[in-house]
């Protein structure tokens, strides 16, 4: 797909300075570098600046009064200009004001300020990733996967031991066994399923009344990507599919998949939904999909913008899957 790396969250570039992960000599000088910059997350929401048409995550240097409420080593992004890039996560901190039921919300609207950074703010990602460049997508997203990881890995799967981060957040090492373990990506099919003019979309139960998207589901141990497209589209909506190919791929981090957008020919059309998995399934045309994203039908909302969902529709309406 020649539009592939269009996708939000991908084709930033970014140099992710790997070879210097194990380097402590190397780490240390880029701790010290007052060029270095740092990216905030708390409980997953980055620290972001600007208004609503043009975010930018922020860089903070790397004494900056913020970082007293860090509870955990920072994590190396990459370089930019030659200058170290580290995530810090201060999860820890409570702001008077959290409400805790806003943030367990679909489309979670809260936002919070810290006193000794007032020009920056902590949003959900999901709700601006469309209004940040591609670098600070990526920079955002990767520190927000990978702190995921470490708070759900804190103790190794082999022994159950506290295990240790490592390699400048890209590992964690277990001292009573001697395990090694890395951030983990979890492979996900997200699949545009056509027959002519139409679509298949389907709707989860805790989606916003109305919202309808691409099927999606995990890939199994021994499957294929286009085996798993034919297999999450039978078991969720009973349509089989012929041809599958692959379009597009997405970082997911909610909380660390890797979507993988692809194309697939329905061979049948008779919709059986696994009540399991769906609400609600449907077929639509491409003239319905553009209503729908033109506001123009309230009872079909669009795919959320920034998924690899929306944008597999949208060049789908433009027939630029090629």
């Amino acid at each position: 797909m020649r539009h592939a790396e269009e996708v939000t969250f991908g084709g930033s570039g970014l140099d992710r300075a790997a070879e210097i992960r194990g380097d402590v000599g190397a780490l240390a000088a880029a701790l010290q570098d007052p060029a270095a910059r740092t990216v905030l997350i708390w409980r997953g929401k980055p620290l972001v600046a600007g208004d609503d048409t043009a975010l930018q995550a922020l860089r903070l240097p790397l004494d900056h009064p913020i970082l007293s409420e860090v509870g955990s080593p920072p994590i190396l992004l990459g370089r930019e200009d030659g200058a170290a890039v580290f995530a810090h996560d201060i999860s820890g901190w409570v702001p008077e004001d959290f409400d805790a039921e806003a943030q367990a919300s679909f489309l979670d609207p809260s936002e919070y300020s810290h006193a000794t950074c007032p020009e920056g703010r902590f949003a959900e990602l999901r709700r601006i990733m469309t209004q940040l460049t591609p670098r600070d997508a990526e920079l955002v997203a990767t520190a927000k996967a990978v702190f995921s990881w470490h708070a759900s890995h804190a103790f190794c799967s082999r022994c159950g031991e506290a295990s240790e981060m490592h390699q400048a957040g890209w590992q964690r090492i277990c001292p009573a066994c001697g395990g090694q373990h890395f951030p983990r990506t979890d492979p996900v099919v997200i699949m545009l399923i056509t027959r002519g003019n139409r679509a298949l979309l389907g709707r989860s139960p805790q989606w916003p009344q109305g919202m309808f998207s691409c099927l999606a589901g995990f890939v199994e141990p021994g499957e294929t990507i286009e085996a798993a497209v034919r297999r999450e589209v039978w078991e969720e909506a009973g349509i089989r599919v012929g041809p599958v190919r692959y379009l597009a791929s997405q970082p997911w981090a909610f909380p660390a998949s890797l979507m993988f957008g692809c194309h697939g020919e329905a061979l049948s059309e008779d919709i059986t939904i696994d009540p399991a998995e769906l609400e609600d399934a449907i077929w639509v045309t491409r003239e319905e999909v553009a209503e729908a994203a033109a506001g123009q039908r309230p009872d079909l909302l669009p795919a959320r913008k920034g998924a690899i969902a929306h944008f597999m529709l949208r060049n789908w309406m433009a027939d630029r899957l090629d």
